[in-house]
């Protein structure tokens, strides 16, 4: 379960960063959360000509299954925070930034181009890179010994790194528009997107089983 609550006037752009899965469904509802990202749920759903009710259901179901499948034991969850995040992060950041500025360079004067996506995604890769470290080197050795409550200041400070973060996915969000692919596109751009929307999806879904199952988690230990 999660901490976060839907009202009319929940802010579309703190959902999409904070609540797995929610990205898709504004993207599917054409709900912007990069320049919309101040927004409402239902200033937003009337924008896009959506169902309020239908549009709230669809985010509390994903309320309701995220982090039903975290490990049960600290040592476990961090295990799988290090192989299915920490190392898929920087294997898919690898190739989508040479994949990105292919594309930029060869459709650089397309209406719809990315442009600024390969600069964003390196920014994206530098700040997850040093954050990441951070974990690895200090917080989750620090864990593992049984640090508890002594930790929230290091705590603090990873919470206020994820927000920057999420800054970095609406740029990513702003830059290709929302992640819509222009008619026609070529199977470079098609697959550069694919890869994006799985990769931001894999942050978000990576920043909330931190936020709301381990960090609560150690420092009720």
């Amino acid at each position: 379960m999660t901490d976060i609550t839907l009202a009319p006037d929940s802010i579309v752009g703190d959902i999409a960063a904070r609540l797995p899965g929610a990205a898709e469904v504004f993207r599917r509802a054409g709900i912007s959360f990069c320049c919309g990202a101040d927004s409402g749920l239902a200033e937003a759903a009337e924008k896009a000509g959506v169902a309020l009710p239908a549009l709230t259901a669809e985010l509390q179901a994903l309320i309701d299954n995220a982090g039903r499948d975290a490990p049960a034991e600290t040592p476990a969850l961090i295990d799988h925070i290090l192989s299915r995040y920490h190392d898929t992060h920087r294997e898919e950041l690898g190739w989508l930034i040479g994949l990105a500025d292919r594309v930029e360079m060869v459709h650089g004067d397309h209406d719809e181009a990315p442009l600024g996506l390969t600069e964003a995604l390196i920014a994206l890769r530098d700040d997850l890179e040093s954050h990441m470290a951070k974990e690895e080197t200090v917080l989750f050795p620090a864990i593992l010994q049984g640090g508890g409550a002594m930790l929230a200041g290091p705590i603090r400070i990873m919470r206020a790194e994820h927000q920057d973060t999420a800054e970095l996915l609406r740029r990513i969000e702003h830059v290709t528009h929302g992640l819509t692919l222009p008619v026609g596109a070529c199977g470079s751009w098609t697959a550069l997107y694919t890869g994006l929307r799985k990769l931001c999806d894999d942050v978000v879904a990576h920043i909330h089983l931190e936020e709301e199952v381990l960090f609560p988690r150690v420092l009720a230990s």
